[in-house]
């Protein structure tokens, strides 16, 4: 009495293997973009969600006062305003170069120390050695108010107080766990046949460094330098404490913006669109060798 179009049954069985076996990749083939423009969606609305307030931060500077504290929008008529009244106020440049000044020094100098550290951990490890990498992260964990008062009497009696070279010293042992830490983790990668290979040659211990050390793991050692910059370049803690006019960095610069009398919201967020914009962009062209240098050695 009825028509009834089969949807499985002999009619299905009596196909090809080929052809059900195209229908099947084809079903595949669409819940895989389907999966993948999922995840494309939630990876940036993550993204959207982290960066909208350094978005919404660079928006308000170039607001007026009065449109920064009023009911948030996104349609209000562009100015330079507060960007010239923070000219008007600080010397940019002063601040700017101080900060490159303690960060990139600071790297240097944790590097320094830190790839020979990390040499002797990796290669010629002692049972001491594990206590004592748990021994410098544990140190991280100390909140840095902890032992401000003691850092500041030595730094004052040794008339380090509102220097470059203080403020150096103080962010190369803020970092020196984290620089020794990955430094190891990169070194401990590297296979050992390649320098007990440089030693049956004739190699010394500096140029097993220098010239097979360095050049193999130069990728971990470069993200290694460009975690430090940031952290360096982002520390307000130790500068706001240490410093007070001469070697006050761009943490320091935004700090002065907050006033008894209140937060100025439109020139506080031109200064920090000015203070983080280096770094940002230092960020975005170092980018590729970060991720390169954080993977190094997970795929073998």
């Amino acid at each position: 009495m009825f028509n009834k179009t089969p949807t499985s049954g002999p009619a299905t069985a009596a196909m090809p293997p080929a052809q059900q076996a195209l229908g099947g990749q084809g079903i595949g083939a669409a819940l895989a973009r389907h999966r993948r423009l999922w995840l494309a969606l939630l990876a940036w609305t993550i993204t959207f969600v982290i960066f909208f307030p350094i978005l919404w931060m660079i928006l308000t500077g170039f607001k007026t006062e009065a449109q920064a504290i009023a009911t948030p929008s996104l349609l209000f008529t562009p100015t330079l305003e507060s960007y010239e009244a923070v000219h008007a106020r600080a010397d940019y440049l002063k601040f700017a170069w101080n900060s490159v000044y303690v960060s990139v020094g600071s790297t240097l100098l944790a590097l320094l120390i830190g790839i020979p550290a990390a040499y002797s951990m990796a290669f010629l490890p002692t049972k001491r050695t594990k206590g004592t990498l748990l021994w410098m992260l544990s140190t991280k964990m100390l909140p840095p108010v902890g032992v401000l008062v003691p850092i500041y009497l030595i730094f004052r009696d040794l008339g380090m107080l509102d220097t470059r070279t203080g403020l150096t010293v103080v962010y190369t042992l803020m970092n020196l766990p984290i620089v020794i830490w990955m430094l190891y983790t990169f070194f401990k990668d590297l296979p050992r046949d390649i320098l007990e290979a440089g030693r049956m040659d004739g190699a010394s211990t500096l140029q097993e460094v220098g010239y097979l050390l360095i050049p193999l793991t130069l990728p971990g050692i470069a993200s290694t330098g460009l975690l430090s910059v940031i952290l360096s370049w982002n520390e307000a803690f130790w500068s706001l404490n240490l410093t007070s006019s001469q070697a006050a960095p761009l943490t320091a610069y935004i700090a002065s913006f907050s006033s008894p009398e209140g937060l100025f919201w439109a020139k506080l967020s031109a200064a920090s669109t000015m203070a983080v914009a280096p770094i940002l962009i230092f960020g975005w062209l170092t980018q590729k060798q970060m991720v390169r240098g954080l993977t190094f050695g997970a795929v073998k």
